[in-house]
């Protein structure tokens, strides 16, 4: 009896270490905020350019599994501050969401999209699946919303990040 009971207790002890577990491999982003810019002032992410107008984001979250690359992100009020789009998301009705892995190593960055999502009227867009071609390696890793389209010009400049970001359970 007292060797059953010793094996449960290691048992038990095993599962609590595997329930509280550090997987560097999930990165989530506790919200979205727009990029900060003054008009026609470029605020560039590396080789990414942002928006050219000042964005806000009511709120939003994102999340990669490095490992197998499943990817979600949420944004909800993403819309225009100040112009004649104010308040809304003005001529763009589609974003992708972009993992940008070593960022500021120009010779390792990796840029990884998922596929494109329709941005409504109010500004709320969603997207959940599987990126790939993530790196082994992904240093700094940085989430991105950019435009997709049809804005002639503007396709693939960024309109909002990532922000507050944990690796792991580094939530403390």
């Amino acid at each position: 009896m007292k060797k059953m009971l010793a094996l449960f207790a290691l048992l038990c002890c095993a599962l609590a270490a595997f329930a509280h577990d550090n997987d560097d491999s999930i990165v989530r982003w506790k919200n979205i905020a727009g990029v900060i810019t003054a008009l026609n002032v470029d605020n560039p992410v590396n080789d990414i350019h942002s928006g050219t107008f000042a964005w806000q984001a009511r709120s939003g979250r994102a999340s990669v599994n490095l490992s197998t690359g499943a990817t979600s992100f949420e944004v909800e009020g993403l819309t225009i501050n100040g112009t004649v789009f104010a308040g809304t998301p003005g001529p763009i009705d589609s974003v992708t969401g972009t993992l940008v892995c070593n960022a500021g190593d120009r010779t390792a960055e990796a840029i990884i999209d998922t596929a494109v999502v329709p941005l409504d009227v109010h500004g709320d867009a969603h997207f959940s699946g599987h990126i790939t071609g993530i790196p082994g390696s992904c240093g700094n890793p940085i989430f991105l919303v950019r435009i997709a389209t049809p804005a002639t010009g503007a396709v693939g400049r960024w309109i909002a990040n990532g922000a507050e970001r944990f690796i792991g359970d580094d939530r403390k």
